[in-house]
């Protein structure tokens, strides 16, 4: 009889603060997509801790009152890992270990946790572990002793957990290899990418858990990994795809973030290769998220540093299903109409309308709308067929009313 499998989550708060470059209404933003990260990574976030402050301490990200107090609560409830919403220094990493005496994450090891979890190919495998080596080099001194304490759980996945006795000069050797071997594995996947022929690529680019792998599955009808956490695609999958008459390539791409670590941006940036090699990007937005806008901007800025935001783009704005809105009573003359108040019919009246017909509005879960988006994403490669090959028949027969 096999015995039935029980999740142990680990035991965590978070800490967060409203400073001159952060409001109250973003610290709440932001806790709560590092809450939904934190339960990706296997953890369950039992307090939040917020403490207003022109500028995080230097030596503690928090004040000394604070801090005690978020101390006696850690001891109180036998908390495992107490999670910061931004990176840490090294010295500031010491000097609330010493303080709190557990173990201390920050946003970017809690991200590069859950992309060690996820790696499943050599190559995904070998950009984390790159991207996790880096991240720990400043920070070896004080690490060791912490590492003796607390074995396994958030943050504690990859080489930090095996290797307590790497050196400085270790882990810059291991870098240099990753590095090496990185560096050989782009050039096999330069020549694969060079071997598919003349096809027109398309790639899915867009934030974390927006449905870029449902609506892979749909369109290519094949059957990609998906599922409602962050992070749930991290190797970029690729499919050919026929609409009409006509193939292409379609790429789904690892999710964006917001704070996404440098390191990541930089070890991963071969994988983006698919997308500054696109012809066409579907930039796929959760519509049905409070923070959607935001989401918008933050991909823009990942494509900007990557050199991809001057490529033909299509909004799609997907889960239109789950959309939904607050409304005002008609007794009310108090409360001001904002953006959280918008219809979706309202929403397409504002800047969304001066994207025109780059704007589509479907639900890859539920098929609406799908029929549009496959017709819109046809032109737009026919059209780059047709410019690119202009004396070239297509490969299939004509039928124009099939997609």
């Amino acid at each position: 009889m096999l015995e039935k499998k029980v999740v142990e989550y680990e035991r965590s708060v978070l800490i967060g603060v409203i400073s001159s470059t952060q409001t109250e209404q973003k610290v709440k933003e932001y806790l709560d997509e590092l809450e939904f990260l934190t339960y990706t990574a296997g953890g369950e976030v039992y307090k939040r801790f917020v403490q207003k402050i022109d500028k995080p301490n230097p030596k503690t990200y928090i004040g000394s009152g604070k801090m005690d107090e978020v101390a006696q609560y850690v001891e109180e409830h036998k908390i495992g890992s107490v999670i910061f919403d931004d990176e840490l220094t090294p010295g500031q990493q010491r000097n609330i270990e010493r303080h709190l005496k557990c173990k201390i994450v920050d946003r970017t090891t809690l991200i590069l946790d859950i992309f060690a979890q996820r790696a499943q190919t050599s190559y995904s495998r070998t950009q984390v572990e790159l991207a996790q080596y880096e991240y720990l080099l400043p920070r070896l001194t004080g690490l060791w002793t912490h590492l003796e304490r607390q074995k396994g759980g958030i943050g504690m996945r990859g080489p930090g957990e095996t290797e307590i006795e790497t050196d400085r000069r270790i882990v810059r050797d291991r870098i240099t290899l990753l590095k090496k071997k990185l560096s050989k594995i782009d050039r096999q996947m330069e020549t694969q990418r060079g071997n598919r022929g003349a096809l027109v690529r398309v790639a899915l680019v867009g934030y974390t858990n927006v449905g870029k792998s449902t609506l892979m599955n749909v369109v290519s009808k094949s059957d990609v990994f998906a599922e409602d956490k962050l992070f749930a695609t991290l190797d970029t999958t690729v499919r050919k795809v026929v609409l009409g008459n006509l193939p292409f390539l379609l790429s789904d791409t690892v999710g964006f973030i917001r704070k996404l670590p440098t390191q990541l941006v930089e070890s991963f940036k071969s994988t983006l290769d698919e997308v500054r090699e696109a012809d066409l990007l579907l930039h796929i937005v959760d519509i049905s998220h409070p923070n959607f806008e935001d989401h918008i901007a933050s991909v823009h800025k990942i494509l900007e540093e990557i050199k991809a935001d001057d490529k033909k783009t299509i909004i799609v704005f997907n889960k239109i299903d789950q959309f939904t809105h607050e409304t005002i009573d008609d007794d009310d003359l108090v409360t001001e109409k904002t953006k959280i108040h918008f219809t979706l019919e309202e929403w397409k009246k504002t800047w969304m309308q001066k994207v025109g017909d780059r704007a589509l509005f479907i639900s890859a879960l539920n098929n609406e709308n799908l029929d549009t988006f496959r017709k819109r994403v046809y032109d737009e490669v026919r059209d780059i067929h047709v410019t690119r090959f202009p004396y070239n028949n297509f490969l299939y027969p004509e039928h124009l009313d099939e997609y």
